[in-house]
């Protein structure tokens, strides 16, 4: 019953035919997911997507013409509550930081597992921004300037620093509540209580600030 209540709206922007089909199936096959539109093009998902209005939209970066985190810095522009996931077959740090820029909510390589991209829409969806260990990593290298931080980290209480840890190893917010053996409310709690005391708006922002601090 909660599957049908959810229904997570997802759209597709990627110009190779092959994989836009395989990860179009993928989504029309999910438990609570609907594929609301496919495009082959930044140019015509900037024409479209304001009319249909999917929760999330799934990135290529590499596409003809406009790239697609000048696509996504457009449209998160107009409609801000859109969530973007890019995809990319290289770990390319320029892509990457100019998505998360531009407004993405997480980045993954296209040879990822289905299973795991299936969790990473739900988990975007939920507020989380889904990025791999390594590519993680890379992300904090781009935010090198002295840290100003530790005011903000001396607010966190024992367990939000533990799940701070967790947000900072990749886990998905589902296996965190596992690992820390507390409830997924209680997780989204942390969510919102270290936002809050490190004055971030996402995943991404809180995850370099824990690790520079």
């Amino acid at each position: 019953m909660a599957d049908k209540i959810m229904q997570i709206k997802v759209a597709i922007v990627d110009d190779d035919e092959g994989i836009r089909s395989a990860i179009s199936a993928l989504v029309r096959r999910a438990s609570g997911l609907k594929l609301t539109g496919e495009f082959s093009d930044a140019e015509s998902a900037l024409k479209e997507l304001p009319k249909l209005m999917p929760d999330l939209v799934l990135m290529d970066i590499n596409l003809p013409g406009m790239k697609g985190y000048e696509c996504v810095r457009q449209l998160k522009g107009a409609q801000p509550t859109m969530q973007f996931l890019m995809l990319t077959v290289y770990e390319d740090s320029d892509s990457l930081f100019n998505s998360l820029r531009a407004g993405a909510s997480g980045y993954l390589l296209k040879r990822t597992a289905s299973a795991r991209l299936l969790e990473a829409i739900r988990d975007v969806h939920e507020g989380g921004s889904p990025m791999s260990p390594q590519l993680a990593r890379r992300v904090v290298q781009f935010f090198s300037k002295p840290s100003l931080e530790s005011a903000s980290l001396a607010k966190l209480t024992p367990a939000e620093r533990e799940f701070l840890n967790q947000l900072a190893n990749g886990y998905p917010y589902k296996e965190i509540a596992d690992r820390m053996h507390i409830s997924i409310d209680t997780v989204r709690s942390y969510v919102r209580t270290v936002y809050e005391k490190l004055h971030v708006h996402s995943r991404t922002e809180a995850v370099v600030k824990f690790l520079r601090g």
